[in-house]
């Protein structure tokens, strides 16, 4: 039997800003499209078909800057929950927390995490800083602006080193180039993002080890999922770049697969786990996030990024450890969206005492 409640699914609509997504020289580049943006996009009537078997009425809506007219079409279908599928906002990063905002203004329950989360973690250097301050490890790193002067002593970290954009996710930015090994690599590599993208650079101690990552739903940690890089060409720094993402053929996309559950033994899985829920725990985050974690040669676990409101398309990482744990796709959106629908019922039961 199916819920009675009006559902919108609001999302991104796809544009792209940038000429070079992957972090590499135009010449490397096979498409100047957002494919992160455009992928997830593709998977709306997906989305919308399964939430359909749960509740009487699903609506989709894309997001883009004319804000009258977002406001207009929710208030005109006020749905009981809305599926917050927003990363940006015509592929403006920063407006993904406005949007939460606008949500609340608007006094409607929306699924996933709330401004302050989305904003913190977007922006990786306070993300750090707020880790740090709870004594959770993550590697040492430094933030760099596009113009700012700096010597080789200002670099004061351990190489190797890798190189991100402080403010953008879906790898954007990310490639085989990321990871430096000497002060003059790491200055060329800055140049080109920084000349490519005209963001502000963190610049972090790369983990050489083991790539794991772990969702938490509602304030639970689903199977741990590990990134095999097996087959990777020898030279090839071992992460997740935006081709490994996005660019089917790739090398990097046909070699960096992801296991679930992953194969840890139980002291690293139960050291990963205690992490992710003390980074969750730390970002004030909410309904759902995962957390990425690079595990030394040592065995320490570092968290390496907190991801909000992570992507869970059907084919998503997320929608494979929700499977692992015993949950359909269709259950997975039914449980995110259900997280809204209670908070509006308690919110009503509270109003009616």
């Amino acid at each position: 039997m199916k819920t009675e409640a009006k559902i919108l699914i609001c999302y991104n609509s796809p544009v792209s800003i940038f000429s070079i997504y992957n972090g590499k020289p135009a010449e490397e580049n096979s498409d100047s499209k957002d494919l992160s943006e455009h992928s997830f996009a593709s998977n709306m009537l997906e989305i919308e078909n399964q939430l359909k078997t749960f509740f009487t009425d699903v609506k989709s809506l894309p997001i883009d800057k004319n804000v009258n007219r977002t406001i207009e079409e929710i208030t005109s279908y006020n749905p009981d929950a809305i599926l917050n599928f927003v990363e940006s906002v015509e592929g403006i990063t920063y407006y993904e927390y406005c949007i939460a905002g606008l949500y609340e203004l608007l006094g409607y329950q929306y699924t996933g995490n709330v401004p302050q989360t989305l904003g913190n973690c977007l922006d990786k250097k306070r993300a750090k800083e707020i880790l740090y301050s709870n004594g959770i490890n993550t590697p040492r790193a430094i933030t760099l602006a596009p113009k700012e002067k700096f010597t080789k002593k200002d670099v004061n970290l351990t190489y190797p080193l890798i190189l991100k954009l402080v403010d953008e996710d879906a790898s954007i930015g990310i490639s085989e180039n990321s990871v430096v090994n000497s002060y003059g690599e790491f200055k060329k590599h800055f140049k080109f993002l920084t000349e490519t993208y005209n963001k502000s650079l963190i610049v972090e101690e790369y983990i050489v080890g083991r790539e794991l990552n772990c969702a938490v739903l509602g304030d639970k940690p689903l199977p741990i999922s590990e990134i095999d890089f097996t087959g990777l060409p020898e030279g090839l720094p071992k992460i997740v770049t935006y081709d490994g993402k996005w660019i089917e053929g790739s090398t990097y996309y046909n070699f960096t697969k992801p296991v679930c559950p992953a194969n840890i033994d139980s002291e690293i899985k139960k050291k990963v786990e205690d992490l992710a829920k003390k980074a969750y725990k730390a970002l004030g985050c909410r309904d759902y996030a995962r957390v990425d974690v690079r595990v030394s040669n040592d065995g320490t676990p570092y968290v390496i990024e907190i991801n909000p409101n992570p992507d869970v398309s059907s084919d998503s990482g997320f929608a494979r450890a929700a499977a692992a744990s015993g949950k359909s796709y269709g259950e997975l959106l039914f449980t995110i969206t259900n997280f809204a629908l209670q908070r509006k019922y308690n919110d009503t039961k509270n109003k009616a005492v």
